[in-house]
């Protein structure tokens, strides 16, 4: 039907305060002009490593779960592919400011947060592991977009690069495609993809206050 507006779109539409929220906050004003303390941003990357590695876990359990439909299985395959190159990012930035990436205690928002998405994982449908993905992607670029272009001064370039890139918006539509196809009879996905959204806005608030576990 012309003018129908899709699974993602609405969920998308219905959950933009606490887009906006992550937007304004204090910790992605500092990456959009440069001036976030090092230190705040060094917690982050260890935080978000720890967080990567079990979205990556979520993705591949998602995979398994559709082993009997190719295209569904080569999505995921595509956006595992893009998992690793965030972490290859988080690799290079823990290199520059000397991060044991295999010695981060997670923050309780960062706990919060993996223990959902493996949770989710293991227990419950396609559908609702997509829907308790797309918001990182979907919001990820977001920011990337909104902060771009970033100035060669901006010593977070190459973060507001990475989430404003072309191809990361292709990873996020193919999720959110994915999520209307899985989504059309699924039920209580708006539950599932808003509480993503507040561990994202939580994650971003206790990166900024250094929230000790």
């Amino acid at each position: 039907m012309a003018g129908r507006t899709l699974l993602h779109e609405r969920l998308w539409r219905q959950n933009r305060d606490l887009a906006s929220a992550c937007l304004e906050h204090a910790f992605v004003r500092g990456l959009a002009g440069g001036a976030l303390d090092p230190e705040v941003f060094k917690g982050y990357v260890a935080q978000d490593a720890f967080f990567l590695r079990s979205f990556l876990g979520a993705y591949c359990l998602a995979a398994a779960k559709c082993a009997g439909a190719s295209e569904r299985v080569r999505v995921f395959h595509d956006l595992i592919g893009g998992v690793l190159e965030e972490l290859e990012l988080h690799a290079r930035y823990a290199a520059s400011l000397e991060i044991d990436l295999e010695c981060v205690t997670p923050h309780p928002a960062t706990s919060a947060y993996t223990d959902f998405l493996i949770h989710t994982a293991w227990a419950a449908e396609p559908a609702r592991i997509v829907a308790a993905m797309v918001p990182c992607m979907r919001l990820y670029a977001f920011l990337g977009q909104s902060l771009a272009p970033a100035t060669e001064a901006n010593p977070y370039r190459d973060w507001i690069e990475t989430y404003s890139s072309p191809e990361f918006e292709e990873l996020a539509a193919r999720l959110e495609a994915l999520l209307d196809e899985l989504g059309q009879d699924a039920r209580g996905l708006e539950e599932t993809y808003r509480y993503a959204m507040q561990c994202e806005l939580a994650f971003f608030e206790s990166a900024w206050t250094r929230q000790a576990p």
